[in-house]
């Protein structure tokens, strides 16, 4: 029989409920309100959104340098009280007739800086929390939340904002980064030996050298890149690629995107038994196996127009990833030293967010030139790279996790 999670872990898992709630209502809603209340087009609607990813490019690596340097509850604590802030703003704008696009998407850019920051640092804070055996069991926690956030949240925030309105739906997604702020306090900060101070710059490249120069961690990170080059293809081409080819309707379109949420769902449920079953090394190469048997499943709708092909493709692209981000996380926090370990899942998130506007465009390029057909075969073709760049690596080998690494002692400025 296993052992519960520690209470302290417990309120940090619920705390990330609340987070990533906030955060998915609050992204989904913005583009919502651009459109519907202030007359939006594609462009402003562009601009939007690309406000709202910017902080995961731009202040991912600082906010990995901070984590290490100071008390990680705390700066979490204080990044949902600013994601609160911004998110109250609005309402308030909206009240005496100043909310526009730009400055919704200035506001965006402030919620989203709360969830870089919460991101970076609670994988950080995890190891404190419960023991090494129980790693992969909490990591699965964290993700079954981020993914019902990330099922429910568009969902919930298109009912609200259609019944009660874009000042309400705001205000709720307020509510519950204050809340989240508020079961963060429940966490307890643990020790940690002082840092020396140092250069900004020196503490990123401390972490950047550790990452790559490791054997394990480096594969990691390309394999991440690779898959959020071939992904981010894939989004740029599936809307068109869908209408024009595969003839699916609006609702059609959204109901194949929709899958992608229940495959995280169904996916973050079965991962604590499946990682239980197998080796450690089998367990993180299901996610990329899975994406390529998903990428497939999408080229073959090129001979078989099918939506239901299309919505099956996005279910396993949802499910099988999810044994991926859970079983690598653990890998990282046992292996990387507790003093650099808000810096090197600053530079996994930092590295994949870069990516992600180059596969976007890499699509669009491509998609404009032959077709969308042509970034379906393209982003097939990304996902077996990532899968190769794991294979032949040192990671499928291991059989258990690797005895977790001492923090060095600091050394002198």
């Amino acid at each position: 029989m296993s052992h519960p999670l520690p209470p302290s872990f417990r309120h940090l898992a619920w705390s990330n409920v609340a987070a990533q709630s906030a955060e998915q209502i609050g992204l989904a809603a913005a583009p919502m309100i651009a459109v519907l209340a202030l007359g939006a087009g594609t462009g402003e609607t562009g601009l939007l959104v690309a406000m709202q990813a910017l902080p995961f490019l731009l202040l991912s690596f600082p906010a990995g340098v901070l984590a290490d340097r100071m008390p990680r509850r705390t700066l979490m604590t204080a990044a949902e009280i600013l994601r609160a802030l911004a998110l109250l703003t609005l309402p308030v704008l909206a009240m005496f007739g100043m909310l526009s696009v730009p400055v919704l998407a200035v506001l965006g850019f402030a919620a989203a800086t709360g969830t870089v920051v919460f991101s970076v640092a609670a994988p950080a804070l995890v190891p404190s929390l419960v023991p090494r055996e129980m790693l992969a069991r909490a990591n699965g926690t964290l993700e079954l939340a981020r993914s019902l956030a990330f099922a429910a949240g568009p969902a919930l925030a298109g009912a609200l904002v259609g019944w009660a309105g874009a000042s309400q739906t705001f205000m709720l997604a307020a509510a519950l980064s204050m809340l989240a702020a508020l079961l963060l306090i429940r966490v307890p900060e643990t020790s940690r030996p002082s840092l020396p101070k140092r250069h900004f710059w020196r503490d990123l490249k401390e972490g950047a050298g550790f990452a790559w120069m490791h054997p394990l961690l480096r594969p990691i990170l390309l394999t991440a890149v690779a898959w959020n080059l071939a992904w981010f293809v894939l989004q740029a081409a599936y809307v068109p690629y869908a209408a024009h080819v595969l003839g699916l309707t609006a609702s059609g379109i959204g109901t194949s995107l929709a899958t992608y949420g229940i495959g995280m769902v169904v996916g973050a449920l079965l991962a604590p038994r499946l990682i239980a079953r197998l080796a450690f090394g089998a367990a993180i190469i299901v996610g990329p196996l899975v994406s390529v048997a998903a990428a497939f499943t999408m080229a073959a709708t090129l001979w078989m127009p099918s939506g239901i092909l299309a919505g099956l493709s996005f279910f396993l692209f949802g499910a099988g990833p999810i044994l991926w981000t859970i079983s690598q996380t653990t890998l990282r926090q046992t292996v990387t030293p507790v003093a650099l370990l808000g810096r090197v899942s600053a530079l996994v998130m930092t590295a994949t967010a870069g990516v992600r506007p180059v596969g976007a465009a890499i699509g669009a390029a491509v998609g404009i030139a032959y077709g969308p057909e042509a970034c379906i075969l393209i982003a097939a073709l990304g996902f077996v790279v990532q899968l190769l760049v794991i294979m032949t690596s040192a990671v499928p080998k291991l059989t258990t996790l690797p005895d977790p690494v001492a923090d060095p002692l600091p050394a002198n400025s």
